[in-house]
């Protein structure tokens, strides 16, 4: 049947080849070569599609302005979009009659026929032998709307990446007739690009024409990713295990993981190190009238090394079966709070969280599990919390979230060969839970549900987060959190939170400009507890990270923290991946927009973050003036000058006779705009800190 098929398809074949020399069959091929081969039958598993489109001309209003201003309609292609295209020894033979739905992304104004169909618009390969091969039309009614000329695709094997730039689209004559206007039709209103990746769902192997081999491949999950991504899809019972020691107790999460991807996910034990690693911590929200304040992290754990993966569908996107040494595409694999718990659980140090790399389990001084010459105690290795931490008598109304994430090596080897198919940054959720007790043992129960593919300190309520991303193409990334409170009158709290979730050279210091002139008060620094070290645990002679709190060091420009440098101390307190420290003070001054500095441990240069911080105190003895002229230095007479503050407040002054304009009892400490109004002249407004007297303000005619 397959054979009769293939015949079939032949004139096809050669019609998309572009020339005898790459049909299916050709001339100089002889009987026994000519038909054999792979033949894959593809769809498109995700995409994106972009229409540049001169709207003007839509609407009917093209001549009304100078120049053609074209305006960008991006969608998203439906997953797993049955568009089909046939792929021939890895050789491109073009797409067959079929569509895909187009899921919109922003919104213009469009015509009204147009803007009634823009949420079920579909890209239509057309049946062969219609005027233009592909068609952008309504999904549902079939009114179409645009043809397409021009499209020159391109098909990489390597990636299974289809794609094509700037193909013309024509105003179909329907709709141009739709838009009153028939003589538009077949007219060229733009520009359709399409870049998708396509997985196959049928492959037929064949020799001389005969069929080998023909195979249905897995069907991937629903909604999932290019790739492999391992994200946690739950959490749940957190629990206390084992007894407290000293002041401390150790806690553990229960972690689902689901890949997202269409790629099965590398899951290889021990001693191999291809698999994930799992970490915990957990936080805390207190403080301030609304026990809102601050956000902090009051435990951590070392890692869960994952093996044998289970084939679940915790997160409902249809697992594909694939288990054990792989985590199969859709598939959820449950490691419970107890088995989270350890208590042989793995140090940190080993591990790079960008890259997923540590060591092999072969070698015992190497081993990143290696638990040899030590105790295990209640605490140990789990998540390492302050008794006083969790206290409900000494934090009440406080609020607690579990954190975890999956950090593994196969998603960044991927994203090394497979562009734009990078996974390593989205592998952490959390939970809010509720803690009950005054000592140990504490008992949790969950709050609410899980948020995915966002940190714990997402929660903090009122706050603003700015991205840390130093290098993204071989580091990871990292967030400054922040708040400014009013706690009474005349006194501002400022709060930040500066998180690492998986930069490998973690972060020295955190500096925040001051005003001239605030006075800060309540320095505070928090971190939460270090696990202790033990032989063969990754750090510095084996004897942990350290503890010792970051030096506070003020001067009359910045508020800077920091802790020992790298050349110092190799086993220094700086915030590594996983953790998240808290820097906070009380000003005299409200907040403005300052840029405060992340220093980093390992390797890079520091960055600014913009932040709040205190404001200049102000001052009412300074004087702002200048000089209104004309190009060759004549005076300008009765310039209005507008001086406008960071309030909107407007004061205004007039030039004199020979030009002059000054204002008096100007606050410093600010920045202010300069603007000069005539119906005679144009001038170019000027914004300018003033910190003393100014008195050479000036404007020039044009200028």
């Amino acid at each position: 049947m397959f054979k009769l098929v293939l015949i079939a398809l032949l004139p096809w074949l050669v019609f998309f080849s572009g020339g005898t020399e790459q049909s299916f069959v050709t001339p100089e091929q002889n009987s026994q070569q000519g038909n054999t081969g792979t033949l894959e039958k593809m769809i498109v598993a995700s995409g994106s599609v972009s229409m540049d489109v001169d709207l003007g001309m839509l609407n009917g209003v093209a001549g009304r302005s100078k120049g053609t201003r074209m305006s960008t309609l991006r969608f998203d292609t439906e997953p797993d979009a049955f568009f089909t295209v046939l792929i021939l020894n890895n050789e491109l033979r073009g797409p067959q009659p079929s569509s895909m739905n187009l899921i919109p992304q922003d919104k213009l104004p469009l015509p009204k026929s147009l803007s009634s169909s823009y949420h079920q618009l579909v890209l239509e390969s057309a049946e062969w032998g219609q005027p233009y091969e592909l068609v952008v039309r309504d999904g549902k009614t079939g009114f179409p709307y645009f043809n397409v000329e021009g499209q020159d695709y391109k098909y990489e094997a390597a990636d299974r990446s289809f794609n094509f730039e700037g193909a013309r689209l024509l105003i179909s004559n329907e709709f141009a007739n739709e838009l009153g206007r028939p003589s538009a039709g077949g007219s060229v209103v733009g520009t359709i690009s399409i870049s998708t990746t396509l997985r196959p769902i049928e492959v037929t192997q064949y020799l001389n024409g005969e069929v080998v081999s023909d195979v249905l491949p897995a069907t991937p999950s629903t909604g999932s990713v290019p790739g492999p991504d391992v994200i946690v899809g739950d959490l749940s019972g957190l629990a206390q295990f084992g007894s407290s020691a000293g002041t401390q107790v150790g806690l553990a999460v229960g972690t689902d993981s689901c890949n997202f991807g269409t790629v099965d996910l590398d899951w290889f034990a021990l001693p191999d190190n291809d698999h994930p690693v799992i970490p915990q911590n957990l936080y805390r929200m207190s403080g301030g009238a609304n026990n809102d304040e601050r956000f902090e992290q009051i435990g951590q754990s070392n890692v869960k090394h994952a093996f044998t993966a289970l084939t679940n569908n915790i997160c409902s996107l249809g697992c594909n079966g694939v288990g054990g040494t792989h985590l199969g595409s859709g598939c959820s694999d449950p490691y419970s709070a107890s088995l989270n718990a350890g208590p042989n659980l793995g140090s940190r140090a080993w591990i790079n969280p960008f890259t997923g790399f540590y060591p092999r389990g072969d070698s015992g001084a190497t081993n990143p599990n290696n638990h040899t010459g030590h105790t295990h105690l209640g605490p140990s290795h789990r998540i390492l919390t302050e008794i006083s931490d969790l206290n409900t008598t000494l934090n009440p109304g406080a609020t607690y979230y579990a954190e975890s994430q999956y950090v593994t090596p196969h998603e960044y080897v991927w994203c090394q060969s497979h562009a734009g198919q990078c996974n390593m940054n989205n592998n952490v959720s959390y939970r809010r839970y509720t803690v009950t007790g005054t000592g140990s043992p504490f008992s949790f129960s969950p709050a609410a549900a899980t948020v995915r593919q966002k940190s714990a300190v997402s929660a903090w309520s009122g706050a603003t987060f700015v991205d840390v991303i130093p290098d993204a193409a071989n580091d990871g990334v990292g967030m400054v959190a922040y708040k400014v409170t009013n706690p009474s009158a005349g006194v501002w709290h400022y709060e930040y939170a500066v998180y690492n979730q998986n930069m490998d050279r973690a972060i020295q210091s955190f500096g925040v400009p001051l005003g001239s002139g605030a006075i800060i008060s309540n320095i505070g620094f928090h971190a939460p507890p270090q696990q202790p070290g033990w032989t063969f645990d990754g750090t510095a002679n084996n004897v942990g990270f350290s503890n010792t709190p970051w030096t506070q060091t003020q001067d009359a420009s910045s508020m800077t923290w920091s802790s020992e440098t790298l050349a110092q101390n190799a086993n220094a307190n700086a915030i590594r991946w996983g953790t998240m420290y808290n820097f906070r003070f009380d000003s005299n001054r409200p907040p403005q927009s300052v840029n405060a500095t992340v220093g980093f441990f390992k390797t890079g240069d520091p960055i600014t973050v913009q932040v709040q911080g205190p404001s200049p105190a102000a001052s009412v003895s300074v004087s702002v003036g200048g000089r209104v002229t004309t190009a060759n230095g004549w005076g300008v007479y009765r310039v209005q000058i507008a001086m406008t503050d960071s309030n909107n407040v407007t004061r205004i002054a007039y030039t004199n006779p020979f030009g002059y304009y000054r204002f008096d009892n100007v606050l410093s400490g600010a920045s202010y705009t300069f603007s000069a109004l005539s119906k005679q002249y144009t001038f170019t407004p000027q914004t300018i800190p003033v910190t003393d007297t100014v008195t050479n303000l000036d404007f020039i005619v044009g200028t």
